[in-house]
């Protein structure tokens, strides 16, 4: 592995291949210098439950973003760079201390363009005593190079596969590569790592595999069976399978031209009759909610309201530990 400042000098950490360099405070799409920039830490309720458990995940939030999608609900950081700069250090220490609060596991969601600050910060941790399993909370938009760079330190991969359609990915997060670099990436994924699917038998938390997420549209829902038949091609003895209904339009805001409603009953119920299709009985699937109670807030302590973790905070980017 290149020395840690080397990866930013010529940034080609996502499929985007800006090759700035970051180490001078030149900005690519991600909108990141090479510095880690946290906006939040916390125990989180809101993963899939072998994830989440009882206790929480110990989900550490990052600025910026390789993919930028128009609708995200994580906008205030992942498009408006909500947050500050931290250092290895105390990355390490918010593990440390997410540990010592009963975390279930080390959660990093949308980190693809902080790597190798990432890789260095759990090196330190594990130094200082991390023993709970790391899960990689991405968008599915990373380059076979850099998931392979992972291989000895995340024992959980989340990746979404937000699409297969290059149009689709074109207009809402302006990357038509997507569907091609998604597969890749989760393909890699699958075969870095086994998962283990009697989790649905014991109850059990998973503390090592694969989750594929995928986000259905509304008015989309012929592109979530194409995404479904490939998954029930290439992954369904690979990973688990997660089908979220939560687009909201209040999250997603004006930006783009994004759905003005939510995912309807009707297209819940063709969902469920793709999934008959297609024979996929093990897996996740939320419940038809039009509610935007669950939308976070990253100005606040706890962004997410209603968090069923009452005393989850850790750290956040105003005010630091908590």
């Amino acid at each position: 592995m290149k020395i840690k400042q080397e990866y930013y000098k010529n940034c080609t950490l996502c499929p985007r291949s800006c090759r700035v360099d970051r180490t001078k405070g030149e900005i690519g799409y991600c909108g990141q210098s090479s510095g880690i920039v946290l906006s939040a830490a916390l125990l989180h309720g809101g993963e899939e439950p072998p994830v989440s458990g009882e206790k929480g995940s110990g989900t550490l939030f990052f600025t910026g973003c390789t993919l930028k999608c128009s609708f995200c609900q994580n906008s205030q950081i992942s498009r408006d760079n909500m947050g500050r700069e931290i250092s290895d250090g105390e990355f390490a220490e918010i593990c440390i201390k997410l540990q010592e609060k009963g975390a279930e596991n080390i959660n990093l969601v949308t980190g693809t363009h902080f790597i190798p600050s990432i890789i260095s910060g759990l090196e330190l941790a594990k130094k200082k005593g991390l023993e709970l399993p790391v899960l990689w909370n991405s968008s599915g938009y990373e380059t076979e190079e850099s998931v392979s760079m992972l291989s000895d330190y995340v024992d959980i991969f989340l990746p979404d596969y937000k699409t297969a359609d290059p149009q689709f990915a074109s207009l809402f997060f302006n990357a038509p590569d997507y569907p091609d670099a998604v597969f890749k990436a989760v393909s890699m994924m699958t075969e870095m790592n086994k998962t283990d699917f009697s989790v649905f038998e014991t109850g059990d938390m998973l503390t090592e595999g694969v989750i594929i997420r995928h986000l259905v549209m509304p008015g989309y829902t012929e592109l979530t069976e194409k995404f479904l038949d490939i998954y029930s091609r290439c992954f369904r003895d690979k990973a688990i399978l997660s089908i979220m209904f939560q687009y909201s339009p209040s999250a997603a805001g004006k930006k783009g031209e994004n759905p003005e409603r939510s995912v309807s009953e009707s297209e819940s119920h063709i969902v469920y009759k793709l999934l008959e299709k297609y024979n996929i009985e093990n897996g996740f699937i939320q419940e038809l909610d039009s509610s935007s109670d669950w939308i976070p807030d990253f100005n606040k302590k706890n962004p997410f309201p209603g968090s069923k973790v009452e005393k989850g905070p850790v750290w956040h980017w105003n005010e630091g530990f908590l």
